[in-house]
């Protein structure tokens, strides 16, 4: 009972987590150069069952550890919890997300490759590194990361995000933006800002499509 109390615990704090990392990541039409999420735990998938108590605290500590910024403690645990469990995905992910915000982009991949050995469909190791080949401007590559998230988990709302931002701003494709963000909208809950971007593809759709009216 210990362990599934446990369980349930860390499921919900890594949900709250990535929707933490959901409302803080959109920023003003104006200013959004550089919007992927930016979430202090990405790396949720079912637990190992056999995995003790006292093992799961740390990985619940170093989650905890993520979302107060102090991501050398955070770095620690999920280091002293693959010792015992490698097999894990989640934290190798959670462990790119730290080497990211470090700008250490190779230990990135390299956690990132690990946790897509281990799980090749994990959506949240295919959207952190759709997000890292993004930085690196590898716009196709990014957007086939992203695409593999979402067929791996079409309700994903970080992967939709990301697939909005990335064709509008990158890919210069309004529609396929637009249906990102409305599906992102319809799955993480109404956010402000995304709806004003969408208000705003909207009316750029509308203004392409009288311009190639007139000039037909």
């Amino acid at each position: 009972m210990l362990l599934r109390r446990s369980t349930k615990q860390l499921a919900g704090l890594l949900v709250l987590m990535v929707l933490a990392g959901c409302a803080s990541g959109p920023k003003p039409a104006a200013d959004r150069g550089n919007t992927d999420v930016r979430t202090v735990a990405d790396g949720e998938s079912a637990m190992p069952a056999d995995v003790p108590p006292r093992v799961l605290t740390l990985y619940e500590q170093a989650v905890s550890s993520m979302a107060a910024g102090d991501t050398i403690d955070a770095e620690l645990r999920l280091q002293e919890f693959l010792l015992q469990y490698p097999g894990y995905p989640g934290a190798h992910v959670n462990l790119a997300i730290i080497f990211a915000e470090r700008g250490d982009d190779q230990a990135a991949e390299n956690s990132l490759t690990d946790a897509l050995i281990i799980d090749p469909e994990h959506p949240a190791a295919l959207n952190q590194l759709g997000m890292l080949l993004r930085r690196q401007g590898k716009f196709a590559e990014a957007e086939s990361a992203y695409m593999k998230a979402v067929a791996a988990s079409p309700d994903y709302a970080l992967a939709h995000y990301n697939l909005g931002v990335l064709n509008d701003l990158y890919l210069q494709r309004l529609d396929v933006a637009l249906e990102h963000y409305e599906r992102y909208q319809e799955l993480a809950g109404e956010d402000q800002q995304v709806s004003k971007w969408i208000v705003d593809l909207k009316r750029r759709i509308s203004v392409t499509q009288r311009t190639a009216n007139v000039t037909e």
